[in-house]
């Protein structure tokens, strides 16, 4: 994203396998993006489609027939797996974009008012509920080289709040208080907290007992689990000026004693999870690695902002296996079900690519960037980059990228179940696909 970014300014592993876990963000506590069953090779038809009041950057998961994600409109939202239609909705005190993780029949989810919830799976009822010291964006002075240099600006890219993951009787989340927290699942009582030095909204994976997640402030951590002990810490890139290259924004991936970890510095690392020293780094010439990585058949998969790549590297040395060209920028990350890889774009498109060599099988393109309102897209379906982002001063980026959105962006991550695909789309509708 540096690129875009500072043109606005001049304006003015080895993955043991699928799990069977579906129940919380990137498929289980360890995040490894694999799904059990074959993803569907071809693509046939919308199976349905569930419409909500905002644009849904939440990651649906899936239990028991049960389809759950959040919504920027501020529900939190059950629907039948099999036909899309409701069974519950619960109000939040603000936007959703986190991801729900279930254990039990306890669904839990952070929201922008600040509040961390647990809900009855089954009615959406309140069963508990915790208050964290407050959310916010990450934010800066001359964020990205926008005008005017001494305005602080809160970043209109940090669109996800950290997603729980629950493990051993205890549901962990990151909040954009600096703190990360572990509750009892059962109760909601603090166990602990860590403060970090900025917003976390990365979502902590868990392995072996230790916590694993990266910080805006440009440290990425390993903690005991059950005292919040530090074990590690390793530390990212800086960028003191314009703050475009710092800060983990990606969600980490642990596999075989590996955690791989994508960050804005344009790096995507493998950190050995006992010591936090770097066995390797692929670095992507500026552009930011927002998509969390999945791991694989001794792959590792994501793709890029600016350079709008899709990367598969050998998750033992780092070495690329293959590089693949999409039109517009990933935030998405990539979800790995028998031999497809499926991953969304930002210009309301989803993929779907061979886990062996990358290339694209199908691709499905939202109704929002069929339309192609306003012509945020060119004919070739990029970015109509000069004409939404005009300025760097003031609102203006952040009214390119509403208009951006406006073609149906896909953030959310695609949950396989069944060989059908569900992902959620700025044009406020839950897909599912076959």
């Amino acid at each position: 994203m540096k690129n875009l970014l500072l043109a606005l300014a001049a304006a003015g592993v080895l993955s043991s396998g699928a799990t069977n876990a579906q129940s919380m963000f990137r498929g289980d506590a360890a995040h490894s993006g694999a799904y059990a069953g074959q993803g569907p090779r071809q693509f046939h038809r919308v199976k349905w489609k569930f419409p909500t009041g905002d644009r849904i950057v939440s990651s649906p998961v899936h239990k028991e027939g049960v389809i759950y994600f959040g919504g920027d409109d501020g529900n939190v939202y059950a629907v039948d797996a099999a036909d899309g239609h409701q069974l519950w909705k619960h109000k939040m005190g603000g936007p959703v974009p986190s991801t729900p993780a279930i254990e039990g029949d306890t669904l839990y989810i952070g929201s922008y008012d600040g509040k961390f919830h647990a809900l009855d799976a089954r009615t959406g009822a309140t069963r508990w509920k915790f208050s964290t010291e407050g959310e916010r964006r990450f934010e800066a002075k001359g964020l990205h080289g926008f005008q005017p240099k001494n305005q602080t600006i809160a970043d209109a890219f940090d669109v996800f709040l950290s997603s729980p993951v629950v493990a051993r009787g205890t549901v962990y989340f990151g909040s954009g208080d600096g703190n990360v927290y572990a509750l009892d699942a059962t109760s909601g009582e603090l166990k602990w907290k860590f403060r970090t030095g900025d917003v976390v909204h990365a979502s902590p994976a868990y392995a072996e007992g230790a916590l694993y997640f990266g910080s805006w402030d440009s440290y990425f951590y390993a903690l005991d689990a059950d005292s919040g002990k530090e074990k590690w810490r390793f530390h990212g890139g800086e960028d003191p000026v314009i703050h475009n290259q710092v800060g983990f924004q990606s969600s980490p991936a642990v596999a075989r004693g590996v955690v791989y970890t994508g960050c804005r510095d344009s790096n995507l690392y493998a950190i050995d999870a006992a010591t936090g020293k770097e066995k390797w780094r692929f670095n992507n010439g500026g552009s930011w690695v927002i998509s969390s990585p999945a791991v694989s058949a001794g792959k590792v998969m994501f793709g890029t902002s600016d350079t709008a790549l899709y990367h598969m590297l050998d998750a033992e040395t780092g070495k690329p296996i293959a590089e693949k060209q999409a039109r517009a920028y990933i935030f998405s990350s990539p979800s790995v079900a028998g031999d497809v890889v499926f991953i969304g774009v930002l210009n309301g498109t989803l993929e779907a690519r061979d886990l062996d060599t990358g290339d694209l099988l199908w691709a499905f393109e939202t109704e929002a960037s069929k339309r192609n309102d306003g012509w945020a897209l060119t004919a070739d379906r990029k970015f109509n980059s000069p004409m939404l982002f005009w300025s760097g001063w003031r609102e203006a980026p952040t009214i390119g990228l509403d208009r951006q959105n406006s073609v149906g962006s896909i953030y959310s991550s695609p949950l396989v179940v069944g060989g059908v695909v569900y992902f959620g789309s700025t044009d406020g509708s839950l897909y599912a696909l076959e």
